[in-house]
């Protein structure tokens, strides 16, 4: 592309959620406040650390999902850190089409975009993946133990998730009789997503209806989805808020 060609497209494509680098060429402007931008930072320094220390020299050749990708971003940084292949899958073309023009705008020839529900995902169709990505997405599900299911049945080696989180709610439920009770394996907060869903932010998920795990209900839930181990990453000293508080997580999830 020409610098004439990528300053068009990011005047054109915006308003835009990531700021990316393209060199020379300019930087997309995030229309996030500046207190918040540097979430983004912070998570993939937190993806970037579970990712190398678990593939080392093996990144280039593997392959990874970044399964809703949003515009793109850890898609690209993992392409551009190497990852022999890199498939970014989201349920808005919107995003998708931001998406492929800084890739071009990059050139990358290790990645590659299409359009899907990460709760429908198949695996049957879509192979293995050795890394997948799940980041800034399971609190904005209606159904998150169906698409952790599909995560997992698309991952053969490790899931990394980044979720917002709850507070633990501990108790226990009677469970058909005032005698028969089980304990909670931590709780899932319904969030209704309403007004941000019908304006139409890329921002939600595919429903209005959003439910946001406590980090035991995450455990839980990753391991029921067929992970055999889950480890949570420690933030960076110079942590995004949300991360250093412990309302945001980032977990690897082992098969």
């Amino acid at each position: 592309m020409t610098p004439g060609e990528i300053r068009e497209g990011i005047e054109r494509l915006g308003p835009w959620f990531y700021e990316f680098d393209l060199g020379p060429h300019g930087t997309t402007p995030s229309a996030l406040p500046p207190e918040v931008r540097p979430i983004h930072q912070t998570r993939l320094d937190m993806v970037w650390r579970a990712v190398a220390g678990h593939f080392g020299t093996r990144l280039s050749s593997i392959r990874c999902i970044d399964a809703g990708c949003h515009e793109g971003y850890y898609a690209i940084e993992m392409a551009r850190r190497g990852a022999g292949e890199v498939v970014g899958v989201d349920v808005r073309e919107a995003s998708l089409e931001k998406a492929r023009f800084v890739a071009r705008a990059l050139g990358l020839s290790n990645i590659s975009w299409r359009q899907g529900n990460c709760e429908e995902l198949d695996a049957a169709e879509m192979g293995n993946f050795q890394l997948t990505l799940f980041l800034g997405i399971l609190y904005h599900l209606e159904n998150p133990m169906r698409c952790l299911r599909n995560v997992a049945r698309l991952t053969s080696e490790m899931c990394v998730v980044e979720t917002q989180v709850v507070d633990e709610v501990d108790g226990c439920s009677e469970w058909g009789w005032r005698e028969w009770t089980r304990p909670y394996n931590g709780v899932l907060a319904l969030i209704d997503e309403s007004g941000e869903f019908y304006n139409k932010n890329a921002e939600t998920g595919a429903s209005p209806i959003a439910t946001c795990p406590s980090p035991r209900a995450l455990v839980f839930m990753l391991k029921q989805a067929g992970f055999r181990r889950v480890e949570m990453v420690p933030p960076p000293p110079n942590a995004y808020e949300q991360h250093a508080r412990g309302k945001r997580v980032v977990c690897a999830a082992y098969k």
